[in-house]
């Protein structure tokens, strides 16, 4: 009879354990399926530039209406989740506020390049707050440094500055320094226009 006694309980103990655990893995594979996750929003993000031009650096503004985004994927971060993002920009979205100049940047500028309809890019970020963005443009694939910051708010802002020189637009650009004489030409009678441009681009985070 005692012995009957001991293997009930044992047995009794054995299933308690057998649920107490059973319990537990289901406790964790919930928490593991309702980890958050991050993604970017395709429909949240803008490209800007900042263009300059005569001797004074004056600061021509403007974005690009269209972008779109590729290999777009849940991360466990908010950084993995820009790790590896595809873009493609048309540049006949460019936007400056001024028809007269989008359509003398679209045919003086881009339309000397090679095969430029597009530009293209994947970024690589390295740590957490700087990258580099492989960039496709005249014909060209160059990488150009970034950094980044992350909101509390979810809102990635990307600020670069690209040398189009490194991308051979010379031509492009004395292409469009010749169109746009009058208005590159500063007080001291010099026109120019400026190789370095500013981007800055903001996405956000879902």
């Amino acid at each position: 009879m005692k012995k009957l006694i001991l293997l009930g309980l044992l047995i009794s103990t054995s299933l308690l354990y057998s649920c107490k655990e059973n319990a537990k893995d289901k406790k964790n594979d919930a928490k593991e399926n309702t980890q958050k996750t991050y993604a970017l929003d395709v429909n949240k993000t803008s490209v800007y530039w900042t263009a300059y031009k005569t001797s004074d650096k004056v600061p021509v503004k403007g974005k690009f209406t269209e972008v779109t985004l590729e290999n777009v994927e849940n991360a466990l971060s908010m950084r993995a989740a820009l790790n590896g993002l595809k873009f493609t920009i048309p540049v006949s979205s460019i936007f400056s506020k001024d028809t007269i100049r989008d359509g003398k940047l679209k045919k003086f500028f881009f339309g000397v390049m090679k095969n430029t309809t597009l530009i293209s890019g994947e970024l690589k970020i390295t740590d957490n707050s700087n990258g580099v963005v492989a960039l496709t443009m005249n014909g060209l694939n160059k990488e150009l440094p970034f950094i980044y910051n992350v909101s509390g708010k979810g809102v990635i802002t990307i600020l670069a500055t690209m040398d189009l020189n490194n991308w051979n637009a010379q031509e492009a650009l004395t292409s469009l320094n010749n169109a746009c004489k009058d208005l590159h030409t500063g007080k001291d009678g010099v026109t120019k226009t400026w190789n370095d441009v500013a981007i800055r681009v903001v996405t956000h985070i879902k």
